[in-house]
């Protein structure tokens, strides 16, 4: 299998890096308008580096593209590699409005690809392990879920962030996340209800979604932290309580106000587990397109949790429930 990845900031380094170790996968090109970007990527896997989408088709053999740029470029590369009959893995969201997010998944179709989305919380060993809890029996019926995500501001080493026209802000960008982990989870939504703060150093949203099922889940969202990313993740059933803290890992925790100093790159979270999220997804999604089967994530869940968030941008405008 024979993949490239485009797109060489934080997550493209980490693509690339793992598919340079992925047994049976051979990485072909590297590719950033950014020359440095795709040069110290290219120097650390060995494969060839590209400066434009073009040149890389053209000249690189590839089955597979990750396409890891910024949240409103993923629409346009994800149609020009699917009409190049390659298949997809894009990060999260699949885009910023579900017009995009549908072309994009009939596009796929169309031209006979796979397109797979990039929500990597199903693949952290201790989200996988929340919800096994809930589906074994082990903590009863679900009654009320918490999960939180709370970090530094993206935006202060990449401007675009701060660009809600390209990146959807905190709900579209990191709010999604448990979005996806909780229909996963609990299935499907019934009503959404959110609030919505901003100011120059913060984004702050905080939204209730209630299940077809009875039950409720509070989902927190926060860039502009004084502290250093962490989630947080509770189910309380009928019987019993399963949760995770990922600050729990680390014995000792300093919070502290940001002194003016932008941080070089975009936070990425991280898991204790000993094999990388983000090395369970792209070996799962790689295999998906060997074997041709279904993904424990689908474009289609894509779709909803990106339904889901603009859910919740419409209920924090109006300051009324949206209902699903």
């Amino acid at each position: 299998m024979k993949v490239v990845v485009l797109g060489c900031g934080g997550l493209g380094q980490i693509h690339a890096n793992i598919y340079s170790k992925l047994e049976g996968v051979e990485l072909t090109g590297v590719c950033d308008l950014q020359t440095e970007l795709a040069d110290n990527i290219s120097a650390q896997t060995g494969a060839p580096a590209f400066y434009s989408f073009e040149h890389m088709l053209e000249n690189a053999e590839f089955d597979a593209i990750s396409i890891t740029l910024p949240s409103y470029l993923h629409k346009e590369y994800t149609l020009l590699a699917a009409k190049a009959r390659k298949h997809v893995i894009c990060e999260k969201p699949i885009a910023l409005s579900l017009e995009d997010a549908d072309e994009m998944i009939n596009g796929c179709k169309t031209n006979g690809v796979r397109l797979f989305i990039g929500h990597v919380v199903r693949f952290f060993p201790e989200y996988a392990s929340l919800k096994e809890s809930l589906d074994s029996g082990a903590i009863g019926r679900a009654c009320v879920s918490h999960a939180s995500r709370v970090g530094p501001h993206p935006g202060d080493a990449k401007p675009w962030y701060k660009d809600h026209e390209r990146s959807g802000g905190v709900i579209v960008d990191l709010m999604i996340h448990d979005l996806d982990f909780l229909r996963w989870t609990m299935g499907e939504v019934k009503s959404v209800y959110a609030m919505q703060y901003q100011n120059e150093q913060l984004e702050y949203a905080l939204a209730t979604l209630q299940f077809e099922n009875g039950s409720i889940a509070n989902v927190e969202a926060n860039w502009g932290f004084p502290g250093p990313f962490h989630t947080k993740a509770e189910i309380a059933g009928n019987a019993g309580v399963v949760m995770t803290n990922s600050l729990k890992s680390s014995s000792l925790q300093i919070h502290k106000h940001p002194s003016g100093e932008t941080a070089p790159t975009v936070s990425i979270p991280e898991s204790p587990a000993f094999k990388s999220p983000y090395a369970l997804e792209l070996e799962h999604f790689i295999e998906c397109i060997r074997e041709g089967t279904e993904a424990i994530v689908t474009a289609s869940d894509a779709y909803k949790a990106l339904e889901l968030a603009h859910a919740a941008l419409e209920s924090a405008r109006t300051g009324k429930p949206v209902q699903l």
